[in-house]
């Protein structure tokens, strides 16, 4: 059982039951074979037939755990968007400046995205797709860093860009230059320290030389 704190008593919770933890296994095995597909063959080519056959099981069983496959696509992209904000967000803690932070956290998001190129390239090519674009954009949207950004940069910038409207900007063209430059990594086969480098170079731009030497 689980113990639940309400004021000076000890509330205990029922532990969840076989059949709940059955459910959660099989929906952790349709979302580890979803991303292996997806992965491989883009949201396209992997079809629910072929996510149930590497899972082991029947399409009835992925339906009776997502809706559909854009459901079980846009899980796994929630999942790692919000896997690769925590990276970036411990990455910041205990740099010395807010530009060493900025380019801390580009760096861990960069290496979060390289060890699945082919999962990034099949989430930027779903953006496009009508429907789930915008299924992505309301679930994954929550997880683009720039609010943290904004926190880092909120008094590092000159006294002219720190308004609220100037400093959301900057944080989000700061975030569209690191998602091009991952894309392109992607597609032209940049090594890290590429990156990284073409990175700073647009930081540098977008804020100033005086934050990004």
């Amino acid at each position: 059982m689980n113990l639940m704190a309400r004021g000076d008593l000890r509330l205990a919770s029922p532990a969840p039951g076989k059949r709940a933890l059955a459910k959660q296994r099989t929906r952790e095995k349709i979302l580890a074979a979803a991303k292996t597909l997806f992965s491989e063959r883009g949201y396209e080519g992997a079809t629910v037939r072929d996510i149930a056959s590497a899972a082991g099981m029947s399409t009835g069983a992925v339906f009776a755990s997502f809706a559909d496959k854009s459901d079980l696509f846009v899980d796994i992209v929630s999942a790692e968007s919000e896997a690769r904000l925590e990276v970036m967000r411990q990455a910041a803690e205990g740099c010395s400046s807010p530009g060493e932070a900025i380019l801390a956290m580009l760096e861990a998001a960069a290496r979060r995205n390289f060890a699945d190129l082919s999962l990034f390239r099949a989430t930027m090519s779903a953006v496009w797709a009508p429907a789930l674009g915008a299924k992505l954009a309301a679930r994954v949207g929550r997880y683009a860093p720039t609010e943290l950004f904004m926190a880092v940069l909120k008094d590092a910038l000159p006294e002219d860009s720190r308004g609220g409207a100037q400093l959301r900007l900057r944080a989000q063209m700061l975030w569209d230059a690191y998602l091009s430059v991952i894309r392109r990594a992607e597609f032209g086969g940049m090594g890290l320290e590429d990156v990284m480098q073409r990175l700073k170079a647009e930081a540098r731009v977008i804020l100033g030389e005086a934050l990004i030497g």
